[in-house]
């Protein structure tokens, strides 16, 4: 009872700082669109990424052989589409709309493990995702400009990267995170790569339709802080989601809206107002249900 108690607590400690990285670096993204476009910055992203899991791993001693490569593949490909769409959406929309949308992930976690794969879902579960689809509808804002059209665009990457936390544990929980990080780095850097052949030098109008372009000391830095960030978050979450069931842990990413907005405030002075601050309090009261439910269920198991 203790280990199961342990990995729901563990699981969540390892996403709540990984949505603490990525709150702080993604607030960057808008001067990296400034200066360079979508494709471009995943291809030297997960360059330096890799580089740095390489570097870490040679001094390690780690093994990179693969229990399933199957499995790494279709989850990387999951994983890859879903920060994609992501990213292309945080350079046009405010951080917490694009990060509202994204995180509808628990949502798609629980209706696929409840439709799809048979799983029981008590009501505890039910009331803790109710409040925090409720504090998304506050920060997006029915009616306003975040449903428009792009505003699909990260929740559909919300629904992707639903399936992708469910691959990791169900197909993938016997790979390392090392392997998990690399091939998501990997991935994501080949679609970077293709979508620059494609669109060759092309300035575009937007973060999606730019190529290659020369490249700025500002691009450089804030993209290796970037890679070194989401590299850290990566693994932790690889690992959060290989130790406790993603249905019950995937809520915690919420907290990525509170990180992201306290940063957004501090740096650039971007400050919630009353109706977004009362969807973040819904938002941590659903994730503290999901956690003293999962707490208490693993100890009754």
């Amino acid at each position: 009872m203790t280990t199961k108690t342990n990995s729901v607590r563990g699981a969540a400690a390892l996403i709540i700082a990984a949505m603490a990285i990525i709150g702080v670096i993604d607030n960057y993204v808008r001067f990296i669109a400034e200066d360079a476009g979508l494709w471009q910055f995943h291809a030297v992203r997960s360059t330096m990424a890799l580089i740095c899991l390489g570097g870490v791993g040679l001094v390690m001693g780690w093994r990179w052989r693969m229990v399933r490569p199957w499995a790494v593949l279709i989850r990387s490909l999951l994983m890859g589409s879903a920060i994609l769409l992501y990213f292309g959406a945080l350079a046009t929309l405010p951080i917490a709309t694009a990060g509202a949308g994204l995180f509808t992930s628990p949502i798609f976690v629980l209706m696929i493990s409840a439709l799809l794969l048979g799983e029981r879902i008590g009501p505890w579960r039910v009331l803790a995702v109710g409040l925090g689809f409720a504090g998304m509808l506050l920060i997006l804002k029915p009616g306003g400009s975040a449903f428009e059209a792009v505003a699909i665009i990260p929740i559909a990457a919300g629904a992707i990267y639903a399936c992708a936390s469910l691959a990791t544990r169900r197909l993938c929980s016997e790979e390392s995170p090392q392997v998990l990080t690399g091939a998501f780095f990997l991935t994501i850097g080949v679609f970077g790569l293709i979508g620059v052949a494609i669109l060759g030098t092309a300035s575009g109008q937007s973060f999606f339709h730019t190529g290659w372009q020369p490249l700025t000391e500002r691009f450089l830095y804030l993209t290796a802080m970037q890679a070194v960030g989401s590299l850290i978050a990566v693994g932790f979450l690889v690992r959060a989601y290989q130790i406790a069931d993603p249905s019950y842990t995937a809520i915690f990413e919420y907290s990525f809206l509170i990180f992201a907005g306290l940063w957004a405030f501090r740096a650039f002075g971007e400050r919630p107002d009353a109706v977004s601050l009362a969807g973040i309090v819904l938002i941590v009261a659903a994730g503290a249900v999901i956690l003293l439910r999962g707490a208490q269920r693993a100890a009754e198991n």
